[in-house]
Parts: C-alpha cells; structure tokens; sequence
C-alpha cells in the first residue's frame, strides 16, 4: 500500500465503519469549535466587548486547535489515533459540561472556553489519519476529502447555536452541544479502529526533522490561506454581517450557513479533481480565484444580496483548496503523515487565527474589515507564487516516483 494502485474500488479498499466514524467525530468536534462563531454578536453585546475583543474571542479556539493539532498528530503516532481522539473529545465533553453548568461573565472566561474548544479543533490531526492510513494513495484524495467532510460541523453551528440561544439563552447552547457530542463518542468508540499500516512512532524530533523539509512549510502556507480562510470566516462572517448590515443573529447565522456548507460540500470535490487533474492544478486555479474573490469583497459590498454570493463562491473555493492539499500531503510525507497532518493543520490553525483577529482589529482601528480582507488576498498570491516555483520540482522528484497518481 506504500505506492501503486491496488486494483480494488474505494469502497473495497478500505474499513468503512473507521471512515464514518472519523467523519463524524470531526463532524460534532468542528460544530463545538466554532460555535463562538455565531455566539459572538449576542456574547459581545452582553459582556461588552469591542470589535478587537470579539475578534480575538472567535480567533482562540482557533489559534488552540492549530497548536493542539501538533500535539495530537504526536499523540496519534505513539498511543494510536483511536486513543488520542477519545481523549480530546473526554476534555471537551466535560469543558462544555462545566461552562454550561457554571456560566461564563467575562471576557477572559470566553478565552479560557475558547481554549477547551481548541481541543475540538485538533480533532482534524486524528481524524485524517485515522481514515488515511487504510486507504492506498490511489484513493487518498477521495478517503481524506470525506473524512474531512467533518468541515460540515461549522454549518451546524453557523445555523443553529444563534437560534437556540434566542430560544434558551447562550449558555445553554453549550448543554444542548452535549447531546450529539455524546451521542457520536458512544459511536466512535465502537466503530472506529487504528489501521494496522501503522508507521513505527515519531520521536518528538521527528517534528524538527520533517521542518527541515522545505515542503513541509509549503504545505503549512498552502493549507494556512485554505483552511485559514475557511474557518477564519465561518468564525468572522456571523459578526461581519450583524454590524455590516444590521441583521439579527439568526439570519446573519443563516447567511453564514449557506457560505460554510458550500465550503465543506466541496471538499471532497477538491480532492477527487486533485485525483483526476492533480492537486498542483487544481490548488492554482483554487489560489487565483479566491484572491480575486477577496479584493472584491475588500471593496464592501453595498447588500446583503451581493455579499452572500461572493462568501459562498469563496469558502466553496476554499474548500476545494482543502480537499487538495490533502491529496497531496499523504503522496509526499505518507510515512510521516501523522506528523505532517498535525503540521499542516497547525498552519491552517495559525491562518484562520490570523484571519478572524485581524478582521476584528482591522474593523477597530479603521472602521472596516477591509483591510484585512486584502491582507488575506495578499497570501492567496503568495500562496500562488510558491506553488509556481515549486511545482516543477515536485513533478520530477518525489511525484514522478508514485505510479498511478497524480499530483
């Protein structure tokens, strides 16, 4: 299974119950990750906040998963990944016990929960490789792209934590998350099983070892500028459209749903057009439109009518570009894939912390966001740059040596 095709279809190659259940764990654990997201307008408005403290509220948990993805992908590694992931979701599970059953009245209490949730977040560096690594690289684009349908979570969040806490209030929005939490941790534990195709564990050096590999920076920038501004905005948008164009949090919710399920629908779109054209082409054309996309909407658009539309045409961008990093980081790093997933889920950590903070300071200092939407283009086209000096090199390397597959 290390390179070629196998002769079986998808469906023969791999442990399905694994795959169904990574997806869901990712599915709930992406749901509770950004559901301060949607709280933010009705959180802020009773606590006070200011535009750079909203921001930087939504922006934690992110920041905390991209750090525990690393931690996660080095757990994964020498305990198992079925392990690690039972782990994460029991601290989440009991951090969200205690913020409903307590209550949260401070600024700093929403960081300290956002740092919980972080937990949820790093669910991606178990979830990947727990489905990754029994599938051959000929059907990696297709395994990874519906585990990492997971991304589906954040519609969730985005179209119900605001309406449920119009109907019981913002805190009990944390019990009732409980309620699937629950339900798909009972599931994972029975279903989900490590591939027996696992690598001998990584030392902790092994993450400085692989740092050494230019390409493993590159796949951190490329996911920083996909994933980042996948959930840099499904976190941004609910409170981008309430003080943008006064809608209630409900609708803002709604508007941000229809972005966040196209973003997450397409996914394995990406990552089957990576199989089919190769993850090189298809992350071009992803880096290119989404950059244009961004400068338009850096410009402000005047309705609501208008600005929905073109999130929708970026997040689903984006998610394309998600699905297709991810056919190509198992082709190059398949023995270190644990690592290198806690890596690249670090670097699209780190971009949807910059991207939901720096909206909200932007929007502090200048009175708009649009500053931080053309920022957030800028590294689309860095993106797109090293890609171009990359490519060739990659061709004629380590992509000319897998049969079968394209990159």
């Amino acid at each position: 299974m290390e390179s070629g095709q196998t002769g079986k279809s998808f469906w023969q190659a791999g442990h399905r119950p694994t795959l169904f259940a990574a997806f869901l764990y990712f599915d709930v654990a992406f749901m509770v990750w950004v559901m301060l997201g949607p709280l933010a307008p009705i959180i802020s408005k009773e606590l006070g906040l200011d535009p750079a403290q909203k921001g930087l509220m939504v922006a934690i948990p992110t920041l905390a998963g991209a750090v525990l993805r690393i931690v996660n992908g080095f757990l994964g590694d020498r305990i198992g990944q079925k392990l690690t992931g039972t782990i994460s979701q029991v601290i989440v599970i009991a951090g969200l016990a205690i913020a409903w059953h307590f209550g949260i009245s401070s600024f700093e209490g929403t960081l300290a929960l956002g740092v919980i949730l972080g937990f949820a977040g790093a669910s991606f560096a178990v979830s990947l490789p727990l489905a990754s690594r029994w599938y051959p690289p000929e059907h990696q684009g297709k395994a990874m792209g519906i585990a990492g349908m997971g991304n589906s979570g954040t519609v969730f969040a985005a179209l119900f934590a605001a309406l449920l806490a119009k109907a019981y209030g913002w805190t009990n929005v944390f019990g009732l998350a409980l309620i699937p939490l629950i339900a798909v941790f009972v599931f994972y534990l029975i279903a989900a099983k490590d591939s027996p195709n696992q690598p001998a564990p990584k030392p902790l050096s092994a993450y400085a070892e692989v740092l050494k590999e230019a390409d493993a920076w590159w796949f951190m920038l490329f996911y920083g500028v996909t994933f980042g501004g996948f959930v840099g905005l499904s976190n941004s948008l609910p409170t981008y459209y309430t003080d943008g164009f006064g809608v209630t949090p409900v609708i803002a919710g709604y508007c941000t749903a229809a972005a966040v399920f196209m973003g997450s629908l397409v996914r394995p779109m990406g990552g089957a057009l990576a199989d089919r054209f190769g993850g090189i082409k298809t992350l071009t054309v992803v880096y290119i439109v989404a950059a244009a996309l961004l400068c338009v909407i850096a410009t402000g658009p005047a309705s609501l009518t208008i600005a929905v539309p073109l999130f929708i045409a970026t997040l689903g961008t984006l998610g394309v570009g998600n699905g297709a990093v991810f056919q190509l980081v198992p082709q190059r790093f398949r023995k270190e894939i644990g690592v290198m997933t806690g890596l690249v889920g670090f670097g699209g950590g780190v971009g949807g912390f910059y991207l939901a903070s720096s909206l909200g300071f932007a929007k502090k200092l200048t009175g708009s966001a649009s500053l931080g939407f053309l920022i957030f283009a800028a590294l689309a086209v860095v993106a797109l740059l090293g890609l171009t000096a990359v490519k060739s090199r990659w061709r004629t390397t380590w992509g000319a040596a897998i049969q079968g597959v394209r990159i």
